[in-house]
């Protein structure tokens, strides 16, 4: 069984699919537009995105612009428009498939099982994950757990913690640490990077012992 998100403004279609997947004995997690296949994705993880390119108030393509920002999740996009151009930038934005409306639902539900087994070829020794008493990190599947229960972390609060577990033991000084989390052209307040870091030890319970706190200087992962 594998866990997709349907992306499309079109009822009908999301239905069609949601039948033939439930059918495969998949999970589906619906969405009409680009904004809430966003939001989907910071809050649960998926095996496989679904989505449509032509949608009201966010399209598909800038959906996956974000999305791949934070996930790799394996990504089909949907059009009815065939051009090559699009096709091209759907590719170059990370997608792993393009198919045409109108399409045949069974060989999409082909072309998913093909996405799906090809993702399950993955060796488990390939996966990078870091434990340190009850707090597992998982870099390779984005998901952060404090005694089994999975944190709701935002797309920075993961960017801030997995570069601090990276350089575990690094005196990081704060400017470090957003040039690295935010960007060299970041010009916002700093008091952004200690926020994050209050939200983020608060996610952590009692694991929040190690970020700490170095004056004058920035923080430091310590486990």
């Amino acid at each position: 069984m594998a866990r997709l998100l349907v992306v499309d403004d079109e009822e009908k279609i999301r239905s069609m699919i949601k039948k033939y997947a439930v059918y495969e004995g998949h999970e589906i997690t619906e969405a009409e537009n680009g904004f809430e296949a966003i939001e989907c994705c910071q809050k649960q993880t998926f095996d496989l995105i679904i989505m449509d390119v032509m949608m009201p108030e966010l399209d598909g393509f800038s959906a996956c612009r974000e999305i791949r920002k934070t996930v790799k999740t394996p990504i089909i996009m949907l059009s009815a428009r065939g051009e090559e151009y699009d096709k091209i930038h759907g590719f170059e934005l990370g997608i792993d498939d393009y198919v045409v409306k109108p399409f045949s639902v069974k060989e999409l539900m082909m072309r998913i099982q093909v996405i799906l087994k090809r993702g399950s070829h993955v060796d488990e020794k390939q996966k990078e994950i870091v434990e340190i008493e009850g707090l597992k990190i998982d870099f390779t599947g984005r998901i952060v757990t404090v005694d089994k229960e999975v944190c709701d972390l935002s797309p920075k609060e993961y960017d801030l913690l997995f570069f601090m577990v990276r350089n575990r033991g690094i005196a990081l000084t704060r400017e470090r640490l957003i040039s690295e989390v935010w960007g060299y052209d970041y010009y916002g307040d700093d008091r952004t990077l200690d926020t994050h870091i209050k939200l983020l030890r608060k996610q952590l319970k009692e694991y929040q012992k190690y970020i700490v706190t170095l004056r004058g200087v920035g923080y430091r992962f310590e486990g």
